[in-house]
């Protein structure tokens, strides 16, 4: 399976690097935080779940402004600049109508997307994705993300790899030895520390999950019918995740149609 990667340009001009995958009925991933078009093709954490969209799929995601081949100096990293980079690489990438997919972080730009355009959305699929930001869940984790955010800043361009893997047991408990180098390497080389570090970017979910998790209420409010709950509890799914085995499993048939132009020229 190869990717062709293009790039594209949103409302202020920032550069958007975005690739496509396979073929069928396309399906949009809204970018999250650590993200690599072509790190990510070959990481041991994104591989499977990449074959497996294409395989069935016309798959098309972008690196957000602060990561990868996007632009990283970049001023404005609100939920607003990112949901108009999602529009800018849904138009760039001529699909019409489309599934989305949100996690972590792009769960937030899948749901605003959506609710702006809801006749484009045939599907959304949420996963790790929290209805309310860091900053307005209670102190506690406010507390949390600040001291983390002093850590980014502190440590996390050292040869020392500590820091780096702290983040890694956060995103991905059941990471091996493998997965959590790539990890390490991915949040060393590949995104801008300003990135994670702005209080203006919707909200990261952790691995941690309670009865009355975020998820639940981000599922009573979502703008489309139909959401149902995944009993994963890794934020970043390994091909050992219980959610990774539930997918890989799904019959090809079951996978959503809608209609597509394709580009006609590559930018």
């Amino acid at each position: 399976m190869k990717q062709t990667i293009r790039f594209t340009r949103s409302v202020d001009e920032v550069r958007l690097a975005y690739a496509e995958s396979g073929t069928g009925p396309p399906l949009v991933k809204a970018a999250n935080w650590l993200s690599h078009l072509e790190f990510d093709w070959q990481s041991p954490l994104w591989r499977h779940w990449f074959g497996f969209f294409s395989s069935a799929h016309r798959l098309i995601r972008y690196d957000p402004r602060g990561c990868g081949l996007s632009d990283w100096d970049v001023a404005d990293l609100t939920l607003a600049a990112q949901v108009a980079d999602l529009e800018a690489v849904v138009e760039s990438a001529h699909v019409d109508r489309f599934a989305l997919i949100g996690i972590s972080q792009g769960g937030a730009v899948a749901v605003e997307y959506a609710i702006r355009h809801p006749e484009r959305v045939s599907h959304l699929v949420l996963y790790g994705a929290f209805a309310r930001g860091w900053k307005h869940r209670g102190e506690e984790i406010a507390r949390q993300f600040r001291a983390l955010h002093d850590l980014v800043r502190l440590g996390w361009g050292q040869e020392n790899p500590a820091f780096r893997k702290l983040f890694a047991t956060m995103f991905v408990p059941d990471a091996s030895d493998e997965l959590e180098r790539w990890f390490s390497d991915l949040m060393r080389w590949r995104v801008a520390i300003t990135f994670f570090s702005s209080p203006n970017l919707p909200g990261r979910a952790f691995a941690k999950r309670s009865r009355n998790s975020p998820g639940k209420r981000l599922r009573r409010r979502s703008p489309l019918a139909g959401a149902r709950p995944s009993t994963s509890s890794p934020h970043a799914s390994s091909t050992f995740s219980a959610t990774w085995r539930v997918a890989s499993a799904t019959p090809k048939s079951q996978s959503a149609s809608s209609s597509a132009r394709r580009p006609s020229e590559t930018t």
